[in-house]
């Protein structure tokens, strides 16, 4: 079965970190682009981090300088690290991977920064 699975989102107090995961199920995430997303209540889903299938990365404008996307290949997971976290981040996180036609989501996991 192909999918994605997203772990260790969290509440965590302003100024925080969190690591999420996305990992990977049945396909080799090594050769796909990797992107997370992330949506508030009662806002559109908005892309905040990608890693190519080489190591090139982009970031919003919102998040860059604060988080970090990278790949682990032993363990077929991209990670984002989440550093100085602030309430306007509070959100569902979803990844995605894409390779040609193949589209595959996550079913996202909740980050709430708040004291």
């Amino acid at each position: 079965q192909l999918q994605l699975v997203e772990s260790g989102g969290g509440l965590v107090q302003p100024g925080g970190s969190l690591r999420l995961s996305c990992a990977a199920s049945g396909f080799t995430l090594d050769r796909y682009v990797v992107s997370w997303w992330r949506q508030a209540p009662g806002k559109e889903r908005e892309g905040v981090a990608v890693i190519n299938d080489g190591i090139r990365t982009k970031y919003s404008d919102a998040v860059k300088g604060r988080f970090t996307v990278s790949r682990d290949s032993a363990k077929n997971t991209v990670y984002l690290q989440m550093d100085a976290l602030k309430p306007e981040d509070t959100a569902v996180y979803y990844c995605n991977a894409q390779r040609g036609t193949e589209n595959y989501w996550g079913q996202g996991t909740q980050v709430t920064v708040s004291s």
